[in-house]
């Protein structure tokens, strides 16, 4: 709707973009809004909802940026496409844990953030109209940046009957004329699907042979993993059609600091590059370095920082789900906990908003993900175990 706004020469009228209307302000900076106005009322709420770490990086990745932080030619503008070190880091890291062979040099892109990725990635492949299938449940951002940029959304779905993976008799079944680009993200968030070797091999071939591009979004596979860790760029001939994206914001407890990166063929990385370096420089240069520090963090590191503290947290995330009279699946991976409401309830919200008012606990209602999602909540494990503790005690006292 315009907006009077008084001008040099009196009032004026100013519309923003019809882009605008296709989106609504994200629901955590929204909700945030509302947690900050109770907090500033003295409710003290315990915040289970977002996804970020609160411990910091090793020991060695800070140390890296202080020492280079300080000299004096460090502070320059960088090269969009990363510096050698980084890159050279990334490689490493990728032939290190999953055995995976990047060159360095042209197979690899430094990403400011995978929010960042999925908004390159589109613009360099896609046109407006071009068609994206995107997984309902799913993160908001496929959605929401898609119909930014005039692409047409068709939802593929995700079902707890099956593991939350793609239906591929459901996905053969669709209209897939003019479908160019297909998300997917495993570990799966919100529901913490698990990845699998043949399930890395079904999106393959499904994508070779209806020549879809899939990107598929890969942060959570160090989190609460002991087994091995998957990358679908280990199924052959993936690189041709797939772009992986893994951040280091879950992994190496990294979010504020925005280093993130994508790996696929040259020719894609040249595409996406193209787009990069007419829209942002590369980050500063002492936090590259420090990044490629992180990417050589010891095993024993990832086993403390990603298994061992988020599984004394998972404990107590799934009794808070017990308490709140709701179902899970105990073999789900990643930094959250995914569980379905009980039929008692008509809406998420019912619930989620209960605990937020009455117990002065925040979790995440499943509906900001998809339809798909509406039965379930999501609790995150990015809490010391006190805060936790102290969560479940504030929902036993309402729900018990």
């Amino acid at each position: 709707m315009a907006r009077p706004l008084r001008g040099t020469g009196g009032l004026i009228m100013i519309q923003p973009a019809d882009r605008l209307s296709l989106v609504s302000e994200y629901y955590f900076s929204r909700k945030l809004k509302e947690v900050a106005k109770l907090n500033a009322e003295g409710k003290d709420i315990i915040s289970l909802a977002i996804g970020s770490p609160d411990m910091p990086p090793s020991t060695e990745t800070i140390d890296v940026l202080c020492e280079n932080a300080k000299k004096s030619d460090a502070h320059g503008y960088q090269p969009t496409m990363g510096i050698p070190e980084l890159r050279q880091a990334m490689a490493r890291f990728y032939k290190r844990w999953y055995g995976v062979e990047l060159d360095a040099a042209s197979e690899i892109q430094p990403l400011i953030g995978s929010k960042e990725g999925i908004l390159h990635v589109t613009l360099a492949l896609c046109n407006p109209g071009d068609k994206v299938l995107v997984p309902n449940p799913g993160y908001p951002t496929y959605t929401s940046l898609s119909k930014i940029l005039g692409q047409e959304i068709i939802n593929y779905d995700l079902m707890e009957k099956n593991g939350w993976q793609p239906d591929f008799e459901q996905l053969e079944s669709m209209d897939l004329r003019g479908v160019k680009l297909m998300w997917t993200n495993y570990p799966n968030m919100p529901t913490g699907g698990r990845a699998t070797r043949e399930l890395y091999e079904r999106i393959v071939a499904f994508a070779k042979k209806h020549d879809i591009v899939v990107v598929n979004d890969n942060p959570y596979s160090f989190i609460l993993n002991r087994d091995e860790h998957l990358s679908i760029l280990q199924v052959p001939g993936a690189k041709d059609c797939c772009i992986e994206f893994n951040s280091m914001s879950k992994s190496h407890n990294m979010p504020g600091w925005r280093v993130g990166m994508l790996a696929t063929n040259s020719q894609f990385v040249q595409w996406i590059l193209k787009i990069k370096s007419n829209i942002d420089s590369g980050t500063f240069r002492p936090m590259q370095l420090a990044a490629a520090q992180a990417y050589d963090n010891t095993e024993a590191w990832h086993t403390a920082a990603n298994i061992e503290t988020y599984a004394s947290r998972r404990k107590i995330a799934e009794q808070i789900m017990t308490t709140l009279g709701c179902k899970f699946d105990p073999m789900q991976q990643g930094m959250f906990l995914w569980g379905r409401i009980p039929d008692t309830y008509a809406d998420v919200e019912d619930l989620t908003e209960k605990v937020l008012h009455e117990a002065r606990v925040f979790i995440t209602p499943g509906f900001i993900f998809g339809s798909n999602g509406k039965r379930y909540l999501r609790i995150s494990l990015c809490a010391k175990d006190e805060k936790m503790q102290e969560a479940l005690n504030r929902i036993e006292k309402v729900f018990k």
